[in-house]
């Protein structure tokens, strides 16, 4: 199990915490840019790296199945999460603990590829996705939380929750050979959900689903990135 994982992995959601204390965003165009970026990223990931790999080394007939399994897994958590995952939030002065519960185990279901046996360019490249999607993500939950009227000693309580799932979803990848047996079913629904993730927030991420020059750029520039680490 590579530490190096696992702290990229926390890293990025405490810097999530650090922006909101530095700058205090609400809703802005920054994030939504952050998050169009994560977006391209996550599905040129999907597209060219982590596909071609499943298939690479999987013959079932079946294993289009648990992608669209994992497709289906993340509509169901982002209804609980009220779309938390690209950059909707409403104020509140309840905070619904299943918003809570869905983040934690999409980041956990997340983390489990990266503790079993991928090609270190599929790793590398699944790992700077997970990263690039869970800082903005971290930054609207905290800004979630903070408008809620959320004592700040709790709101770091639950983000360092939300923090641990992804290195937890790593390590049970690592050490649990039943999971292990079913690394490519597990990749799979990753998979299928982060084509739902990454759509969700190219399409959602624009007002009147309109693309404006700057959000046109970021998704050229996520893909790009992607492309050049082939």
């Amino acid at each position: 199990m590579n530490l190096t994982t696992l702290g990229l992995l926390f890293a990025s959601v405490i810097a999530g915490a650090i922006v909101v204390e530095i700058f205090k965003p609400k809703k802005s165009r920054n994030i939504q840019l952050l998050l169009t970026f994560s977006g391209a990223y996550l599905l040129a990931v999907s597209v060219l790296h982590l596909l071609p790999e499943l298939f690479e080394h999987n013959t079932s007939q079946h294993i289009g199945l648990f992608i669209l399994g994992g497709f289906l897994i993340q509509i169901l958590l982002e209804y609980f999460s009220q779309g938390i995952e690209h950059g909707h939030f409403h104020k509140s002065n309840v905070i619904p603990f299943s918003v809570l519960i869905s983040l934690c185990l999409h980041a956990l279901l997340e983390g489990v590829p990266l503790g079993g046996h991928l090609h270190q360019h599929a790793h590398n490249a699944l790992l700077t996705g997970i990263v690039l999607h869970k800082m903005p993500v971290a930054i609207v939950l905290m800004t979630f939380f903070l408008q809620s009227n959320m004592p700040k000693q709790k709101a770091y309580f639950y983000l360092l929750l939300f923090a641990l799932m992804a290195p937890l979803g790593v390590f049970a990848g690592s050490f649990f050979t039943t999971l292990a047996n079913y690394h490519n079913e597990i990749m799979a629904m990753v998979i299928g959900i982060f084509l739902h993730i990454s759509t969700t927030i190219l399409f959602e991420s624009s007002d009147g689903h309109k693309f404006s020059t700057q959000k046109i750029l970021a998704i050229i520039v996520g893909a790009v990135i992607v492309m050049l680490s082939l």
